[in-house]
């Protein structure tokens, strides 16, 4: 399941001026099918290529993501007890984190069909879910929500939810635990050491 919240939530991207002139729900369409095209005909990323699908996920994901409050919503609680360096620490890494996670997701994409479901938001709304249904071949269709909000610099992702598993809520037992442990710092040193795991594997 981790694998795709990881891809649905990185098929969210592209250009910054999409978000302010086009409504959520059909950037999120428009843009799905520009990264899907890309992901389609890059054979290296299709086998496995973890270094480009890193160098995709920062050119289009990454601008059209609101990590600070992707990390304060995964943290909890005790983002409170965090001082503004060690805030910055953590969205850094959570951040790096979820690089890591949606680069290995691309080189696992299998043309899975994607419907979306049409949004009619109001003028003055600043948050809102777009919804989706992901149709996988021999499976059962999976629903995927991505919550949004909307910001100077236009609609930001800051939650997927993959049936009813949401993202950033996945990662709060863990993140709770490991402060628990060893506090902030503890946090940021864990974080830290899975990131070097994971970019030691490319």
């Amino acid at each position: 399941m981790k694998w795709l919240i990881a891809m649905l939530a990185g098929l969210l991207v592209s250009a910054g001026a999409w978000a302010e002139e086009i409504a959520p729900d059909v950037m999120v369409k428009n843009v799905a099918n520009d990264v899907l095209d890309i992901v389609r005909k890059d054979k290296d990323i299709q086998t496995g290529n973890t270094r480009k699908a890193v160098e995709l996920v920062e050119a289009k994901v990454l601008p059209h993501f609101n990590f600070v409050r992707m990390t304060q919503l995964a943290v909890g609680r005790h983002w409170r007890e965090a001082n503004l360096e060690q805030q910055k620490l953590l969205v850094g890494e959570f951040r790096t984190l979820l690089v890591q996670t949606y680069a290995a997701t691309f080189t696992a994409y299998r043309d899975q069909a994607i419907e979306y479901r049409p949004l009619r938001p109001q003028p003055d709304e600043t948050d809102v879910v777009v919804k989706s249904l992901i149709n996988q071949s021999g499976g059962r269709p999976v629903t995927v929500d991505y919550r949004m909000q909307k910001s100077d610099d236009g609609w930001k992702v800051y939650d997927v939810v993959v049936g009813d598993l949401s993202l950033v809520q996945s990662y709060r037992g863990s993140f709770n635990s490991e402060v628990q442990k060893g506090g902030i710092d503890g946090l940021v040193k864990a974080l830290t050491e899975k990131n070097k795991q994971l970019v030691s594997r490319q």
